[in-house]
């Protein structure tokens, strides 16, 4: 019988970092990780270490081989006039996703990681499996986008469809759009992506729209739901419920892989979408359900984005973690507790944080200001609902 769940990680992901400045922080990998062994949910023997895969054999599922040699080339040479035209043509030479030194080694750790969840799910090892550092879902076949230089989701997908054929939804809960891994899949019917994001009409990457549903044989299975600016818990939260489960059984999927981007919180300097921790609370618990409804429980969490790194992230992605494996903390939030974050994490990290750290795991709403125009975002949100599951 198989074991509950894995948590994937390798220390060489925290090298996937582009400068200083830069919002995408991979500290906020050993900040989730680091409360999770403070609350003994998680402990150094049960970080798994993904399996060294043929590099380029799993890159070229999804990406194009003269991305893969520039990636490689600007991962190792200092840039110059003419490698900075080179990464140009790549989208490597841009303010979201410049070059850094061993990108390309990074970026492959990343996708490793992304590969061992789902083999180790798909095989029957376990039934669930997470990878924060994963998630990097605005990659293209022949291009970086968005943070994002290789599309890990994307591969293991991919992976997943040659090597077991099976039917894969992808949910992605991020606040951006999942772009990238929506156009590798928009015509294959047996890869359904699923993205409930703030609209594109105001945040990157610009796409993501309702009338977005796949081509040729593909038409039918995506979906998307773009939620208006300053959308909060209860209409995100009704959203999320009423047009993911129309999808799921629908589509009859074989394992679900979500993405948990948790930039759609409040307190996130990149977005409008004004959520509190409920979301990042329920979001787990309802893909839980739903996998062990309609998959015998096959379920591959990847991280994705989240830029407030010491008040948001940690909380959100251990919270995915504390769902999948039953956890009495997990457990005590769902029942309503008000539950303390342990006095060890926060004084360890209080001092580096720029802002004051919350003191439990759920936030206090009273802390977050309350929305005007909050009836007429949800009726608008309610339109799209509809209009993004007509066709079920």
């Amino acid at each position: 019988m198989a074991a509950d769940a894995v948590f994937i990680h390798h220390s060489d992901s925290s090298g996937y970092k582009f400068d200083e400045e830069h919002p995408f922080d991979p500290l906020r990998l050993t900040l989730t990780i680091d409360l999770l062994k403070d609350v003994k949910a998680l402990t150094e023997d049960q970080l798994n270490t993904p399996p060294p895969y043929s590099e380029d054999e799993l890159l070229s599922l999804v990406h194009r081989t003269d991305y893969l040699a520039a990636v490689k080339k600007l991962s190792e040479e200092a840039l110059t006039d003419d490698s900075g035209i080179l990464a140009q043509q790549f989208g490597l030479h841009t303010e979201d996703t410049p070059v850094f030194p061993g990108m390309h080694k990074a970026a492959m750790t990343i996708v490793r990681g992304s590969l061992a969840a789902a083999e180790a799910v798909m095989t029957g090892q376990v039934k669930h499996a997470f990878h924060l550092a994963g998630g990097l879902h605005h990659a293209f076949p022949d291009r970086a986008s968005g943070f994002c230089v290789y599309n890990d989701a994307a591969v293991a997908i991919k992976y997943i469809r040659q090597s077991f054929g099976a039917r894969v939804l992808y949910i992605d809960t991020d606040v951006h759009h999942g772009d990238g891994v929506q156009w590798v899949f928009y015509d294959d019917p047996d890869v359904c992506t699923y993205s409930i994001h703030e609209t594109g009409k105001f945040l990157f990457p610009g796409t993501g729209f309702v009338h977005e549903k796949g081509t040729d044989h593909g038409f039918g299975a995506c979906f998307n739901v773009p939620l208006e600016p300053y959308t909060e818990d209860e209409s995100w939260l009704e959203s999320f419920n009423v047009t993911l489960r129309k999808v799921i059984e629908a589509f009859k999927p074989d394992v679900i892989i979500s993405q948990h981007g948790c930039d759609a919180h409040a307190y996130d300097p990149l977005s409008h979408i004004h959520c509190s921790m409920r979301i990042y609370s329920e979001i787990p618990a309802i893909i839980h359900e739903l996998a062990h409804a309609y998959t015998n429980g096959r379920w591959i969490a990847l991280g994705g984005g989240g830029y407030d790194i010491f008040r948001v992230v940690p909380r959100a992605w251990a919270l995915v973690w504390l769902t999948m494996i039953e956890h009495p903390i997990a457990q005590r939030i769902a029942a309503g507790e008000t539950v303390k974050l342990p006095d060890s994490w926060l004084e360890r990290w209080s001092l580096l944080s720029p802002h004051k750290l919350p003191p439990y795991w759920m936030d206090d709403l009273s802390d977050i200001e309350a929305m005007p125009r909050r009836q007429e975002i949800a009726e608008k949100n309610r339109m799209v609902q509809s209009i993004a599951i007509q066709d079920l």
